[in-house]
């Protein structure tokens, strides 16, 4: 009787932990936040990225390169993008892949960790609000004090001088339309992120951009920092002047699909989106519709059985 009794235990047992061995498991994915120039991660982008984590569920953390405030101005654009990629490398819960929100020059280092950093988790989602990812026309506007005079002096003497482009981030994605040849013969960062160089185009980073599951491109509508504000949707004045400015589809890099965009287009992974407000003047509720809905995808694992005693 007593053997009889710890057969049916022991097989009840193994049922049990054969069905339990196959229960899907869901969790969250985590995502990174990169701010915009002269910001950092503490004060009002720390609670930006708290309500993100609120609303969708998901843990997420912002990622300050250097010391924020400064090294957003004055860290060129290319060691931003170096530092963020060894950082990703090293944070373990982003290991099986991560989503990624990113706030107006934040994009061009977030766009730099997802097509020039090797050996790295997978990005699954991308939203970015208010990038100049076609690049700007003129100097992003900043507060008054004689640091930014400085800039702005610095900035405007010579945008394509080695000087200027190793010691002030925004030099790396200003495109003078009159100036193009000088662009893209001396600037150092957008033209290789955007593979406009056609005797340097490099197929992984477009393999790499174009492997995102959702690529989110949040443009604002009275947008006074962005010239163009459609940068933000990769739409840019024609080489040559101000006077002919080309949707996202017009222009070369779509058409040509230097880095995916169109691919990830024609497959419905791009949501072209639009808010009334200034540069990342966003509403609570236009968080939770274009913004929250790309945080909130869930991975699923299973438990498997490889022993039962």
């Amino acid at each position: 009787m007593e053997r009889c009794f710890r057969r049916s235990v022991l097989l009840h047992t193994v049922i049990a932990a054969v069905l339990f061995s196959f229960v899907p498991v869901s969790t969250s994915i985590p995502f990174i936040l990169f701010h915009g120039i002269g910001d950092k991660c503490s004060g009002g982008v720390s609670s930006f990225t708290q309500l993100l984590s609120n609303l969708s569920g998901s843990p997420g953390s912002c990622l300050e390169i250097g010391n924020g405030e400064n090294d957003s101005w004055f860290m060129p654009l290319t060691k931003q993008t170096s530092l963020a990629c060894e950082k990703v490398k090293q944070m373990k819960e982003l290991s099986q892949g991560y989503n990624i929100v990113a706030e107006s020059q934040g994009n061009l280092v977030a766009r730099g960790l997802i097509e020039f950093c090797d050996n790295a988790p997978p990005v699954i989602n991308y939203v970015s609000l208010g990038g100049p990812h076609a690049g700007i026309a003129a100097i992003p506007k900043c507060a008054s004090g004689p640091l930014c005079a400085m800039v702005e002096a610095l900035l405007k003497s010579a945008i394509y001088n080695d000087f200027i482009q190793d010691h002030l981030a925004p030099s790396g994605f200003v495109k003078i339309p009159g100036q193009i040849s000088k662009y893209l013969a001396h600037s150092k960062y957008l033209p290789k992120l955007n593979n406009e160089r056609p005797d340097e185009r490099n197929s992984t980073f477009k393999d790499r951009f174009a492997s995102l599951h959702n690529l989110v491109l949040v443009m604002f509508q009275k947008d006074t920092t962005l010239i163009p504000k459609e940068t933000a949707w990769f739409g840019y004045y024609q080489d040559g002047g101000l006077d002919t400015l080309l949707s996202t589809q017009q222009t070369k890099l779509y058409k040509e699909d230097w880095i995916g965009l169109k691919a990830l287009d024609v497959a419905g992974k791009v949501k072209f989106e639009s808010v009334l407000g200034d540069h990342l003047d966003i509403s609570d509720e236009e968080v939770e519709e274009y913004v929250v809905p790309y945080l909130m995808q869930k991975e699923e694992s299973e438990f498997i059985l490889y022993h039962i005693t």
